[in-house]
């Protein structure tokens, strides 16, 4: 454990190599494009190249890879050795040009349309914020991904374009505040990790977890999460080994994991990093996803990400906690001792309110995915309807300056153990609010929504753009005020009154917050259909077009890739449920019958007075079901062929397969869990929940 200040970050070509191994000039001219965004000489990235490359040979790499977060969801890679023909040998070369631009095929991505299959150029370009770093013998260089014809068609870009864009509109309004030292304003992001490890050989079993990541059928368990006896519990010893290996695998790429515990379901865990610049804690959480997987490996586990992988316990979300600081140090969302004289912090918690208000639709379609839908709403993470938790003592500030009356914060008051040989100390000024999709929790906002295997870009981007939206509006409204502190009151007070419908600090779970929330016109969108039904308003396509964050034609193609995909997942769903129930249940069902049926025949023949109603009452009970069964499976199989039909409008579509098919695929699963439980272990197909879930020693 002392070795781990040497350890951290030792597979990083972070900023202590590159004082150690860059001139002077190229350090400076680097750091320059790093902090303040100014373009990048090749003369510059040529150098930078060289010692990147020497430096990831010494530690026994052969090949580089531009590392970059198409449309998938997921990360890509494309791997070129270093080597360059030398006479009848090679040399081990790294040029500036390859550092920055890399090329891979751009047509077998998802792309809403913007390129043809036979278009297959694209490009990937060098994100020099964001370090590089090595993984099996590769040097591994984060980028940005584009088309030939210049459309964004990743992840990364518009985020970087959205931090560039809060930053601007922020500084603007710090300096309208007399704030003229600040020059730059970073968000920030801390996303929690949640995520399930199961056996190895369990998991090869399921082609359900296989194919599709979650459990499609599956009888609860006897036990499940009732008894709170596994959140925060002791940690098995085999999942701690695991745990342990993990962290190190992240110190060494420079990722700054920190908490590490048991979540409320069996078999349920979270990793928690310390917060870091939103792109870089983009990478950071790919690439902690990706060393999870692996990792789990080397233990004999596989590591589940999806949101929902068994019903009837918790699934799993990524809690990402936003927040905004200055180059000089200054969180922006601290509201420090007496935030009723706080202008600075009021203003853009204003901006936040603002914007979580006017954006609803988008931020709840930001976290929609086909594994989420399962999740939001169900008692075990927030509710669709997007709501913002300010808690007692902000919540009262906001009253006070909604209503002009004097209000003077509560502070830090001091909690009294009642113990002598336990010190005393002082609590938080509010409670934390777990039912909130959007909480403040002391200087940061918790965005409670995102589903567990969701890439943070996303939301990260929309959520940016959105905040400085209005600040950009802010500073129209107060740049040519007369007296600031007037004008600064005045516009707070009136942008919190206006879109005080938007703050909750209650239950969120309640169906009288359901009722309330639709009388303050709330909108409660359950599932990804719903969520982009949306995506497309005016509002929203104007938001990122005027920030110049996305096109038009790119923003649409986002709304296409995500109703696309929907689609496909269902479907991948339900074919794989079509499978198991013929090939596997069916015939194990059916086999139990016989046994049944031959055992109490067997009776029978050996004596009319042995008593068989419990065989009889078995092969009645599943034969009735099994009848049942195979009929729905049929009636699934049409719904999947039938939706071909809906193809030409991609919201039609998506829309078919929650209402038709996901429908189906649920009452296919009720009745074939309901076998399970009457048919003997030895005759079901698949490890059953208390095997899956309570497996791992």
């Amino acid at each position: 454990m002392s070795k781990i200040p040497e350890m951290f970050g030792m597979y990083v070509f972070n900023d202590k190599k590159m004082k150690e191994r860059l001139p002077k000039s190229t350090y400076k001219a680097l750091k320059k494009t790093i902090q303040d965004g100014e373009p990048l000489d090749l003369s510059v990235a040529n150098v930078v190249a060289a010692a990147m490359k020497d430096w990831a040979i010494e530690m026994g790499c052969t090949h580089y890879t531009h590392w970059f977060q198409p449309m998938t969801g997921v990360t890509a890679e494309k791997h070129d050795s270093f080597i360059q023909p030398d006479g009848d040998g090679v040399l081990m070369e790294f040029s500036g040009k390859e550092l920055i631009k890399g090329e891979p095929d751009a047509s077998s991505f998802p792309s809403g349309g913007i390129r043809a299959t036979f278009e297959a150029r694209g490009y990937t370009t060098w994100d020099p914020t964001s370090p590089a770093f090595i993984r099996d013998g590769s040097l591994y260089i984060p980028t940005a991904f584009c088309s030939y014809t210049g459309e964004v068609l990743d992840k990364k870009t518009p985020l970087l374009r959205s931090m560039e864009r809060i930053s601007s509109e922020a500084v603007k309004i710090l300096h309208l505040l007399g704030r003229t030292d600040v020059t730059r304003v970073i968000t920030t992001v801390g996303p929690e990790q949640e995520y399930f490890l199961i056996d190895r050989e369990l998991y090869d079993q399921r082609e359900d977890l296989i194919f599709t990541g979650r459990t499609l059928f599956g009888a609860k368990a006897p036990k499940g999460q009732e008894l709170d006896d596994h959140y925060f519990g002791a940690i098995k010893t085999r999942v701690a080994a695991y745990m342990r290996d993990l962290d190190e695998e992240l110190w060494k790429l420079g990722v700054l994991a920190k908490t590490k515990h048991n979540e409320v379901a069996p078999s349920q865990h979270e990793l928690a990093p310390i917060f870091t610049t939103s792109n870089i804690a983009n990478d950071h959480n790919e690439l902690t996803m990706e060393i999870m997987k692996k990792t789990a490996e080397k233990h004999g586990l596989v590591c589940l990400l999806h949101e929902k992988p068994f019903a009837g316990v918790n699934g799993s979300g990524k809690h990402n906690n936003w927040s905004l600081s200055t180059n000089t140090g200054e969180n922006l969302l601290s509201p420090g001792k007496h935030p009723e004289d706080n202008l600075q912090f009021q203003i853009f918690l204003a901006a936040v309110v603002k914007a979580v208000d006017e954006y609803q639709d988008l931020l709840r379609a930001t976290v929609a995915s086909a594994g989420n839908d399962h999740r939001l709403g169900a008692h075990e993470a927030p509710p669709a309807i997007m709501s913002v938790y300010l808690g007692d003592d902000l919540g009262e500030m906001v009253e006070s300056i909604i209503n002009g009356e004097e209000y003077v914060s509560h502070g830090k008051e001091r909690m009294l153990t009642g113990v002598d040989v336990l010190a005393d100390f002082k609590k938080d000024t509010s409670d934390r609010n777990r039912t909130s999709p959007f909480a403040f929790t002391g200087n940061k906002f918790e965005f409670r929504a995102l589903g567990s295997a969701l890439n943070i870009g996303c939301p990260n981007y929309m959520l940016n753009t959105m905040v400085a939206e209005q600040l950009s509006q802010f500073y129209v409204e107060l740049k040519d005020a007369e007296n600031m502190d007037k004008a600064v009151r005045s516009l707070v007070k009136n942008v919190l009154s206006e879109h005080h419908r938007i703050i909750f600090n209650g239950d969120n779970y309640t169906e009288e917050w359901a009722e309330e929330a639709k009388r303050r016109g709330l909108l409660n969108l359950k599932s990804l259909p719903e969520a982009f039904s949306h995506f497309m308003d005016r509002k929203n396509v104007e938001l990122f077009v005027k920030n110049k964050i996305v096109t038009e034609s790119e923003y649409r193609a986002r709304y296409e890739i995500e109703l696309e995909t929907y689609c496909k997942q269902l479907n991948i769903e339900a074919l794989t449920m079509i499978d198991m129930a013929r090939k596997k249940i069916t015939p194990a069902v059916t086999a139990f019958i016989k046994e049944m049926t031959d055992a109490a025949l067997a009776k029978k023949a050996l004596s009319a007075d042995i008593p068989t109603s419990v065989e009889e009452g078995l092969v009645k009970s599943l034969s009735n079901k099994l009848v049942c069964f195979v009929k729905m499976t049929a009636e699934l199989e049409d719904a999947v062929m039938n939706a071909r039909a809906h193809r030409e409008d991609c919201l039609a579509y998506a829309t078919y397969f929650r209402e038709v098919v996901f429908a189906k695929m649920q009452e296919l699963r009720a009745v074939g869990d309901s076998m399970e439980t009457e048919t003997a272990s030895e005759y079901w197909p698949y490890p059953s929940y208390s095997e899956l879930l309570f497996g791992v020693e």
